[in-house]
């Protein structure tokens, strides 16, 4: 019995927003590529992109060999996890997608492997191509033509949509994609119902050129760095509303705050878009980030950079506590970002900086990628008003509660979007 390795991979620049997919199917026995496959989905989620690619490439590898086994390596930990019946789907968007999945070979002769990012290059670089030839209007195609969408149906899409290691093979898919077109708009209007307002070709066709069009966003240079900004959990000291930097007393987690942590990764683990994690080096945002990485399967590197300001001789304190005991410095603080907190903490100016240069460090070594930054209140509020270029007094107009998610998408032209402010739903 012949055996093919599938890889595939999707993406999604804004979640959801402008995404494809890509996969590659290989000969188990010798790595040969056999088949690609990219795709330009319009607007849709990453997790939507990704059951995608893992669609196209069992069909590819279906219709090279219906009786054959097939391996499914891909780095999305929900799509694995899913379609290997540990975890249960629950998103209405998933699961049409992951049973037409199930559907394309008979039970048990699928299996499926989670592998890291850097292992699943060659899917990974197709639907990046898929998304760039979108943004463009284009197909994706092999020689990276010039071809306009087709809006006049999946069908057009589809066939443009595959390409080959060989002239026979690449006949044989492409006649397949042809024939199978009238099977997928099912699943495509499935897959259309996550756009805001539209469905279909026209509406893939319409989000291509809006992204592409001057004054809507940056120029297309691959996907951002995706920065998820992650406050940690309630410490004994959270509900209190005290000072706690990182010149205090590194408290750890309640019982409240690991609660929080717990849910926080639940609802990662739906989204499955998360491919790293960084922590500020004090004790609760450590905590907070090893109980979602435990659950996303991935480890915590720690960053100096994301600790949070030293509040000096306020830490531990109230705000009415420090009112009544430094009033002249309080004042000082609240009207000008270079005050530093009485005893020689840090101010927002010297925060600032720091959280700067820890931001161009990370873009740097983390482009393309979705990473979960676990930080402080200052910090992630920091992130924000960079981003933004509001000023400093604007740090005082946010509320980040405790276990709240943000996100900010850094661009290689040095522009960046916020994406999210203060999210909590996954905590009622």
């Amino acid at each position: 019995m012949r055996e093919f390795v599938v890889e595939a991979d999707g993406g999604s620049r804004g979640n959801p927003g402008p995404a494809g997919y890509g996969a590659v199917v290989l000969d188990a026995a010798t790595g040969e590529s056999l088949v690609e496959a990219a795709e330009y989905l319009g607007v849709v989620t990453n997790n939507v992109a990704e059951y995608r690619g893992l669609l196209a490439g069992l069909r590819a590898a279906r219709e090279l060999d219906p009786d054959a086994r097939v391996h499914v390596r891909m780095d999305s930990k929900l799509v694995v996890e899913q379609m290997s019946g540990r975890w249960k789907i629950k998103h209405p968007d998933m699961k049409p997608l992951a049973a037409e999945a199930a559907r394309i070979f008979p039970p048990g002769r699928v299996t499926y492997e989670w592998i890291p990012r850097a292992e699943n290059k060659h899917a990974d670089r197709l639907a990046n191509e898929a998304m760039d030839a979108g943004a463009r209007g284009e197909r994706w195609s092999p020689a990276g033509s010039t071809a306009e969408l087709d809006a006049g149906g999946a069908a057009g899409r589809r066939a443009a949509a595959v390409r080959t290691a060989g002239a026979a093979v690449g006949e044989r898919v492409a006649r397949a994609a042809r024939t199978g077109a009238e099977a997928d708009i099912e699943s495509e209007t499935d897959i259309d119902a996550d756009a805001d307002t539209e469905t279909g070709a026209a509406a893939d066709v319409r989000a291509a050129r809006t992204v592409a069009s001057p004054g809507w966003g940056p120029p297309d240079m691959g996907a951002p760095a995706t920065f998820v900004l992650l406050r940690h959990g309630e410490t004994p000291l959270t509900p209190q509303k005290r000072f706690s930097g990182s010149g205090g007393s590194d408290p750890s987690l309640s019982s409240v705050g690991r609660e929080q942590a717990e849910r926080v990764a639940e609802s990662l683990a739906r989204r499955g878009t998360v491919q790293a994690v960084v922590a500020s080096p004090l004790a609760r945002t450590r905590e907070t980030a090893g109980i979602v990485a435990a659950r996303l399967g991935l480890e915590v590197t720690v960053e100096e950079g994301l600790r949070e300001t030293d509040f000096g001789a306020w830490e531990g304190l109230t705000f009415g506590e420090v009112r009544e005991r430094y009033p002249a410095d309080l004042d000082a603080w609240l009207s000008s970002p270079e005050a530093r907190p009485t005893g020689g903490g840090e101010s927002f100016a010297a925060t600032g900086e720091r959280v700067a240069a820890t931001r161009d460090r990370l873009v740097r070594a983390y482009g393309g990628r979705t990473v979960l930054l676990v930080s402080h209140v200052t910090p992630i509020k920091t992130f924000l008003r960079l981003a933004l270029g509001a000023p400093p007094e604007s740090l005082f107009r946010m509320e980040l509660s405790a276990a709240s998610l943000s996100a900010v998408a850094y661009y290689a032209d040095g522009g960046a979007s916020v994406r999210l402010f203060n999210e909590t739903s996954h905590l009622r």
